[in-house]
Formats: C-alpha cells, sequence, structure tokens
C-alpha cells in the first residue's frame, strides 16, 4: 500500500512538471487558446481538507487540533470519506509520532462506518498496518478499529474469523492495552453457534477464561466484560465459569469485582437449578446456583467501593427463584453455627453406626471426631446473606440505600411474607436525611401494601412525616395512606388527627387530604364505626351545636364518615339531624368525594339532587347520553326553538360535568361545540340579513362581528383542549370555524365595520385570504379522505369560478349558503380527556397581602397540576395586573416533574414588579397555554395573511386572585 501510495504521488509529479514546462514554452505570438468552460461544484459535494502540517516541524499540537477539527465535521457523504481515507492512510506514512497515528487511526474507524463506504478494502489496510507497527499504543488503537469495523460487518463471518485469529496473535504482547482490545475483540466478534456443547464450539470462552487470572487487573476486567459481551450477543456461558467469577469477587481491582459481580448475576439467571456442592460442607450438603449467586452479591453489599455496593444492591432485587429462606436471612445480622448446615442426631447415629462404635486399635487416630472442625474454614466476615438489606440501608451513600430500597421493594412484591419482614427497616428509611430517599420509601412501601397491616408504633412514625416542608412528600404520603391497613381503631383515631393537623398547618394540601380521607373511609368502615361519637362530637344527653360547614377540617371528617356509612347500614342510626343535612349539601358540592348512602331515608332528604336522579332512574351517565340524544333533533327543527333546546342542553352538560368528573372532557367538548351552534344561530337570524346592507345599523354588525371572532375562539378551544377526537371530529369543528371565517368575511363585505371596506384594495386583500384558506382546507380534506358537510361541499365545489377582485359577487354567493344550510351536529365517538390545569398554591382568597416595596420584585410561589398536557413548551403564567395589564411568564423546563405519562407538576417562582403601584390591589394568576392561530392541524396559514409567531393563549384553570400591598419607595 506504501509503495502504491509513492507511485502515486510521483506520477503527479511528473505530470505537474511536464504541464509547467509546456506552458512556459508557449510564446507571445501563438494564438490564444479556446476559453475554458468552468462548472462550479457545489461546496457541500468537495472533499474536505484535511492538510496536517510539516511532520518535521515538531508541531503536535497544531496537527492534533486539526485532527480533532476534522473530527467535529463528521459524518461526511460518501464521495468526501473515500478521498478521506485515502488522505488519512498517505498521512499516516508521514508521521512519527505516536499520538498522531493514534488519532488517524481513530478517524479511520470513524470514517469506516459511512453508509454505502466499501470498508473490507479498509480493513485489509489496517490489518497490514497491524503487521508492521511496533508502537502499543497504534496497536491497541488499530484493534480497536478493526473491532469497530467488524461490528459493522456483521454478515462477513470469514471476515470475522480472521479478525479473532488476529486477535489470538497479539495476545501474547507484553502490555495490557493490547491484550485487553484483543480479548473485546473476540467477545464482540467470536462466531456464534447455537450448538455450544461441542467441544470445538468452547473455544472462545476458554480462551477468554484463561484471562480472568491475569496479572494485569486491567486484562481481568476486559476478560469478564467479554464473557458480558458474549452472553449479550446471545451465547449460552459455560458453567465453569461461575467459580472463576465467584473467585474475582474478591479482586483488589473495583473494575474487576463489578464486571464479576455481573456474571455472577448472570449466571444464577441462566442455570437457576444447578446444584453446587457447599463450600466447608460435607459432600452431600448441595446448594441451588441461584441461591450460591444471591449469596456472593449480598456479600458485596459490605464492599469498600461504593460502586460495587450500589451494583450489588441493584441486582439482589431481580434474583426472583431464590429460597424463601436466603431472603429472610437478609434482615437478620445473626451468625449461626458457622454458617453450616447441623445435622440431626438420626444422621451423626447413622455414621457412627456405618463406621463402628469403637475403635478396633489397629489405626492409630481412628476414634477421633468425625465431625472436624477446621478452624482455617470458618470466616467471621463471610456472612453470606446475613443482613445485606440492612447494611445497605443503612449505608452512607444514597445511591446504596436507593439502590437497596428498589430491589427491596422488588422482592417485597413478589413474597407477601418477605413484605411483612421488611416493613420495618422501610419505615425507618421514612426518617432518612435525604429528600430523594424518603420518597423512594414512600413509593416502595405503596406497592406492598396489599401485603401488609399497619401497626401503632410503625404508623406513628409515618404520621410524623407529614410535617415534612416538602409539599411533593405530603401528596406522596397521603396517596400511601389512601391504600394502607391499619390495626386498630386507634390507628386511625391517630391518622386522622394528623391529618387534621396536617390541613392546618398547610392549607393549600386541602384536596390532598380529602381524598385520603375518603379513602381511609371506606376502607376501615368497621374502625369508624366506633368513632362516630367522637368525630361527630354527639352526646347521649345533651344537644351539641352543630358544627360550621365552612370548616375544612369537618369537610374532611365528613368525607370519611359517608365513605364509612355506604359500607356499614348501622352507621346512619347515629348520625344527628343536621349530619343529613350537610350529607345532601356535600354529595351536590363535593359528588366526588361523596358517594351515594343508599341506607339514608330519602324523604328527609327530598330536595336532594342525586335522590331526585335515584327516582327517575338517572345516574350521570345515563342522564348525559338522554341529553346528548336531543341534539340529533336540532337539524330538524326551526330556528327559534333550536335555539331555546341549545340553551337547555348546555346547562344540563355544565351541571353534568361538575357532578361527574369522569364525563366533564365529553360534557364540555359538547357544550363548547352547541355553544358554537348556538352563537351562530343567533347571528343568522339577526333581521340585519334581510335588509340592504346600506340600511343595516351599526349595532347589528358590531354584533355579527362578535359572533364571528367568539366562533372562531371556541373552534381553537375544541382544537386544543381535549385530547381523542377522531379525524371526522376535528374535521367537523375545521367546518365550524370555516363558517365563523366566511361570517366575518359577509361582516365586512356588507361595509358596516367603521367604513373600512371603502378602500377596495384592502376588500380585495380580505377576499384573497378567505380564497387561499378555502384552498388549503379543501386540499386538508381531499388528503385525509373526509367528507365535508353541505355547506363546505357547495363551497368547495365552485372555488375555481370565485375571484377576489370581485367582492359583491363573492358576498352574494355566500350570503344564502350560509343562511340556509344546516349547521351539522357532532356527538363525539371516542373517550375524551380535557388539557386543564389545577393552581395549588397560591390559593387565593387570603386576607393576608403579599407585601413589596413599590419599584422593587416581589417572588410568588407557583405550585400547580397538570392534566393532559402534550408539550409543555406551550405552558406559560399569565398574570394580570389591576391596570389590566398581562404579562406571560415561561416556566423553564427543570421547574415540571412528570408524576404519570400525561400528568405533571409544576413547582416554579414568578417575579412581579410594577412601579405605579401605590394601593393594595388583587392581581390574577392563572395557568394558560399557547397556540398559533395560522395553524390549523396540519394546514400553515403564515402564507396567507398570517404572521410568523403570533401566538394567542388559552386559559386552563379559573385564574386565582391573590392580595398584594405595595410599601411606598423611600427616597
Amino acid at each position: 500500500m506504501c509503495i502504491r501510495n509513492k507511485m502515486a504521488a510521483h506520477l503527479k509529479k511528473r505530470a505537474y512538471e511536464d504541464f509547467v514546462g509546456a506552458s512556459h514554452s508557449v510564446t507571445q505570438e501563438e494564438p490564444l487558446p479556446t476559453p475554458l468552460k468552468i462548472r462550479i461544484v457545489n461546496p457541500r459535494q468537495s472533499s474536505p481538507a484535511l492538510i496536517l502540517p510539516d511532520p518535521d516541524a515538531n508541531n503536535l499540537t497544531e496537527t492534533l487540533a486539526v485532527l480533532l477539527d476534522f473530527e467535529h465535521k463528521l459524518p461526511i457523504s460518501l464521495p468526501q470519506t473515500e478521498n478521506a481515507v485515502q488522505s488519512i492512510l498517505a498521512h499516516y506514512q508521514e508521521q512519527v509520532n505516536v499520538s498522531v497515528k493514534v488519532k488517524l487511526v481513530h478517524l479511520l474507524g470513524q470514517l469506516a462506518l459511512t453508509p454505502g463506504f466499501d470498508a473490507v478494502l479498509l480493513l485489509e489496510d489496517l490489518l497490514s498496518l497491524l503487521a508492521s507497527t511496533e508502537s502499543h499504543r497504534v496497536k491497541s488503537q488499530l484493534l480497536s478499529s478493526l473491532t469497530a469495523i467488524g461490528r459493522s460487518l456483521f454478515s462477513h463471518a470469514e471476515l470475522h474469523d480472521k479478525l479473532i485469529d488476529t486477535a489470538k496473535l497479539h495476545l501474547s504482547d507484553l502490555h495490557h492495552t493490547v491484550r485487553c482490545e484483543c480479548l473485546s475483540m473476540i467477545g464482540a466478534l467470536s462466531t456464534l453457534d447455537k450448538s455450544i456443547n461441542k467441544k470445538e464450539d468452547k473455544k472462545c470462552q476458554r480462551l477468554l477464561a484463561a484471562y480472568i487470572d491475569d496479572q494485569d487487573p486491567r486484562v481481568r476486567q476486559s476478560s469478564l466484560k467479554s464473557m458480558l459481551t458474549l452472553h449479550q450477543r446471545g451465547q449460552r456461558l459455560d458453567l465453569s465459569v461461575y467459580q472463576q467469577s465467584v473467585k474475582a469477587l474478591t479482586d483488589d481491582y473495583e473494575g474487576v469485582r463489578l464486571a464479576a459481580l455481573k456474571l455472577v448475576w448472570v449466571l444464577s439467571q441462566v442455570y437457576p437449578e444447578e446444584m453446587l456442592a457447599v463450600k466447608g460442607g460435607s459432600t452431600e450438603d448441595q446448594l441451588r446456583l441461584v441461591d450460591d449467586g444471591f449469596t456472593n452479591i449480598c456479600q458485596m453489599v459490605n464492599d469498600e467501593s461504593m460502586r460495587v455496593r450500589t451494583e450489588a444492591a441493584g441486582l439482589l432485587g431481580s434474583l426472583h427463584l431464590v429460597s424463601s429462606k436466603f431472603f429472610q436471612q437478609t434482615l437478620d445480622k445473626k451468625l449461626m453455627s458457622g454458617l453450616r448446615r447441623k445435622r440431626t442426631s438420626h444422621e451423626r447415629q447413622k455414621e457412627s453406626y456405618a463406621c463402628g462404635d469403637w475403635s478396633s486399635g489397629q489405626k492409630w487416630n481412628d476414634d477421633a471426631p468425625k465431625e472436624h472442625l477446621d478452624p482455617g474454614s470458618i470466616s467471621l466476615i463471610n456472612s453470606g446473606a446475613c443482613g445485606a438489606f440492612v447494611h445497605g440501608l443503612e449505608d452512607e451513600y444514597l445511591e446504596v440505600r436507593s439502590a437497596a430500597l428498589d430491589s427491596l421493594c422488588e422482592l417485597a412484591t413478589q413474597s407477601p411474607s418477605f413484605a411483612r419482614l421488611s416493613l420495618d427497616f422501610l419505615v425507618d428509611m421514612f426518617n432518612d436525611e435525604i429528600e430523594s430517599v424518603r420518597l423512594n420509601a414512600i413509593y416502595s412501601m405503596r406497592k406492598i401494601t396489599q401485603h401488609i397491616i399497619l401497626r401503632e408504633d410503625q404508623l406513628e412514625i409515618i404520621l410524623n412525616v407529614l410535617d415534612d416542608f416538602s409539599s411533593e412528600i405530603r401528596e406522596a404520603l397521603h396517596e400511601l395512606l389512601c391504600t394502607v391497613t391499619l390495626a386498630t381503631k386507634s390507628c386511625l383515631s391517630r391518622s386522622l388527627h394528623f391529618l387534621l393537623r396536617n390541613l392546618n398547618k398547610y392549607p393549600q394540601d386541602k384536596l390532598s387530604i380529602w381524598n385520603c380521607m375518603k379513602h381511609l373511609g371506606s376502607a376501615h368502615h368497621d374502625l369508624t364505626l366506633t368513632l362516630i361519637p367522637e368525630l361527630l362530637g354527639t352526646h347521649p344527653y345533651f344537644d351539641t351545636p352543630e358544627p360550621d360547614m365552612d370548616d375544612p377540617a369537618y369537610i374532611g371528617v365528613m368525607v370519611l364518615i359517608l365513605n364509612s356509612a355506604a359500607e356499614c347500614p348501622t352507621m346512619v342510626s347515629l348520625f344527628p339531624d343536621y349530619t343529613l343535612r350537610h350529607y345532601s349539601y356535600l354529595r351536590d358540592s363535593l359528588p366526588h368525594l361523596v358517594p351515594h348512602v343508599k341506607y339514608i331515608n330519602s324523604s328527609r332528604l327530598s330536595e336532594c339532587s342525586d335522590v331526585r336522579l335515584q327516582r327517575k332512574g338517572q345516574e350521570p351517565s345515563v342522564f348525559l347520553a338522554q341529553t346528548l340524544d336531543k341534539v340529533k333533533h336540532l337539524t330538524t327543527m326551526a330556528r327559534q326553538p333550536s335555539i331555546s333546546l341549545m340553551q337547555l342542553i348546555i346547562r344540563d352538560l355544565e351541571r353534568i360535568g361538575e357532578l361527574d368528573p369522569g364525563l366533564s372532557a365529553c360534557a364540555d367538548f359538547c357544550a363548547r361545540y352547541i355553544r358554537c351552534q348556538l352563537v351562530l344561530t343567533k347571528a343568522l337570524s339577526e333581521d340585519g340579513w334581510n335588509i340592504p346592507a346600506s340600511l343595516c345599523p351599526q349595532q347589528s354588525a358590531d354584533t355579527m362581528l362578535a359572533a364571528a371572532t367568539q366562533i372562531l375562539e371556541l373552534s381553537y378551544e375544541l382544537e386544543h383542549l381535549f385530547l381523542g377526537c377522531s379525524e371526522a371530529e376535528q374535521a367537523t369543528i375545521m367546518q365550524m370555524r370555516f363558517r365563523g371565517w366566511t361570517l366575518e368575511l359577509l361582516v365586512h363585505l356588507r361595509g358596516k365595520l367603521n367604513n373600512s371596506v371603502s378602500n377596495q384594495l384592502a376588500t380585495q386583500s380580505i377576499c384573497q385570504q378567505y380564497l387561499q384558506r378555502l384552498t388549503l382546507l379543501h386540499r386538508y380534506f381531499m388528503a385525509n379522505n373526509v367528507k365535508p358537510d353541505t355547506f363546505c361541499q357547495a363551497v368547495f365545489s365552485e372555488r375555481h369560478k370565485l375571484d377576489a377582485s370581485k367582492a359583491g359577487i363573492l358576498a352574494k354567493f355566500l350570503q344564502p349558503l350560509l343562511l340556509h344550510h344546516t349547521i351539522p351536529s357532532l356527538l363525539p365517538c371516542n373517550k375524551l380527556n380535557g388539557i386543564g390545569a389545577k393552581i395549588r398554591e397560591p390559593t387565593g382568597g387570603s386576607d393576608n397581602p403579599l407585601r413589596f416595596t413599590a419599584g422593587l420584585v416581589l417572588a410568588v410561589n407557583i405550585d400547580c397540576l397538570l392534566d393532559n398536557v402534550q408539550d409543555l413548551n406551550q405552558v406559560k403564567i399569565k398574570v394580570q395586573f389591576a391596570d389590566s395589564q398581562v404579562q406571560l411568564f415561561n416556566p423553564k423546563m427543570s421547574d415540571f416533574r412528570s408524576l404519570s405519562p400525561l400528568k405533571h407538576q409544576l413547582h416554579t417562582q414568578i417575579f412581579l414588579s410594577h412601579s405605579m403601584w401605590s394601593d393594595p390591589c388583587h392581581i390574577q394568576l392563572s395557568i394558560v397555554m399557547t397556540y398559533d392561530p395560522n395553524k390549523m392541524r396540519d394546514i400553515s396559514l403564515t402564507s396567507v395573511g398570517g404572521k410568523a409567531g403570533d401566538q394567542k393563549t388559552i386559559d386552563l384553570c379559573t385564574p386565582v386572585k391573590v392580595f398584594v400591598m405595595p410599601k411606598p419607595l423611600k427616597r
């Protein structure tokens, strides 16, 4: 290859000299040659220049800088790659410095991965370079590049065999880096064959296993990692490697212990039922391999390296086939019987009978005790699985404690008995100093609550965490209490006491605490029955005052009691009279927290709305279906009766959304669309359509323009605030928006909007924008194979005849179509999910103002929950000041925390400033979502009059009023 390159360079030099000599021999009398045509080549297709400084100039830093710049330009096109490879090979022959050669070989390995590049020829060149080089660093880099190229050529089995032979040849190298790369190549490129029982197929594994005992620890680590690579590639490892892996767990090098730990875990999963002889025991004592591997991994929890301890603690949870006695041993630190199996008395007598009761005297020491203990075989440090999780949970590093918690939880979910044993240790982790560890302990216990029952001492530790400052910890603990099972009524009373104290200290946790009380009441109705006099404060002889229904603590107690009463009929007889009235109020105001109690006498609750629904046999879902059935009749009714019916349907749908949160998304979606129909129907019923445009009053034009604006806003809300709409439903929303555009256009063309249409250029621009929207909408319908309604179909059929310069003809064509075509109804066929937000902090309505100095900033903490938001970049915080100024704040992505795939928590801080404040006033905080009105699904309207980046907002929640009080600026 080197000779070939030199010859090519020599020929180029000869050709250049001949060209220069010929050019100098031309005289001035000769005619000028014909001008050549120059073809301009795209600079992207040209080869990137790789010009290195002179290697004799001793400028290593400059050379490496050039190579790094070239590496940053990768990947490049295929023609560029071929030229760059030839250039690098030429530079390699000229370079003397080892660092430069290593970097050049590294670049060759990266260039060989370019799609379409023939790496086989380059591989042959690299093999020839490997045979001729003497530097260990260059050798190791050549082997690394060969391994990368071999992986890319996965179908060339013969080439892989050639590379494996090359690796075996260099395994005798004295430098550890070369041997490590050779072992890595063998593990990555050895031919896979499922017939592993044949002797020839075990050669690679035996070769790798031979280097587990190498004198260099880095080679030992590389050998173990190569074995893991074989397993990951699908080759079944031989069982003989297990003992070597166990021996490597005591290696002095951390990397070797880490690799050996993973290999022991792999073999325990591959051969779980293989029987092994117990070390230090009799020949009859055998142990399953998965149990022995679990024991060896448990020993590594006491390793001196934090990384090894973390890895060991994390691997314990995935060994589900281990015997239960080993699981239980991980929670106990006691060492008994030298960790040997004790033989029974029958076994000892049988052995004595077999060998004779007395000594014959013919052999020396034949009467010695048969059960001889070798002091060297007993180790107090090698404690097996004893106390592995105890040590892991008490480790000084939070990484080890978190990994131990995860493994403990994983094993506890598989075994109810182990879950009960591990409960005390999980409860102790609630007092950890690190917040993430405490949160992990709460989530871990929540996964095993179906297997455990909390005692009073355990519950006391858990309840003390309710005073934690972190809202995330408190909310997680509320969710945990929703799923636990309490042992006694004192446990329930204690839980209620702490929750009420928590409610008084953190009022923003009100909804979370009420939800916790709901689940506690439904799960412990038998315990709640014994606490009714105490909870309601009743007396057997004296009347007690009626509690205040505005007290959040009393509402929480009633939520607990009423959820218990739904399961316990005897509890209702203990209620005082006012409790029944309060039930009616809570059932209406908090239907998602207060269930229907069928044991309460309905005659005493004649005004209760849910009793009326029960008398009629109507549930909210049934009532929703009956309400939506009325929508089908709107297309056949006259305008005035349909307007009355739509108003009634909207009112019922809003009520259904309040009664049942599960139906609120569907009810809100239908209510918004029907409101679009209602607004459009009222606008088309105006008397102004029946008189000439010049006689139409300005008030009527303003009303119709406001109706068009409202229809467009509602259509955008229908598109952006709901998930689960089908393509047909989205098309119906677009058609409603198109009617809004048509109404807006007709109002402009009738010339009653401040006489602005007197300018014909403006009128033509408005018509042109409308026609372009029409064309794009028709293109969308054709691409998605959606059938339009009668109005859109009539406009689509005549779109080629419409002209923006003829505004009068366009208005005469659109007005009768809009007036006489019926508006289609929309009933969702899928389950819809609404996009919304809920501000938990600040709560609003507080009499304590936020004080700050006028002209300076005021920090306000924001804590809210987001439901079904897909793009968090669209979420903004909107602040409306007392002077009607509006400001949007962009929260950072780090302020969002994912609770589930479509549920997030936003916890951030905004800074307000206003130099003109002098009096106390309220500001309104809300969560909004931005959208681009110039984009509708796959249609971009930027080219038809919209402005790029023109963002509008949609409110995701009800604004919260915050009382602020500025202090005058001191001068």
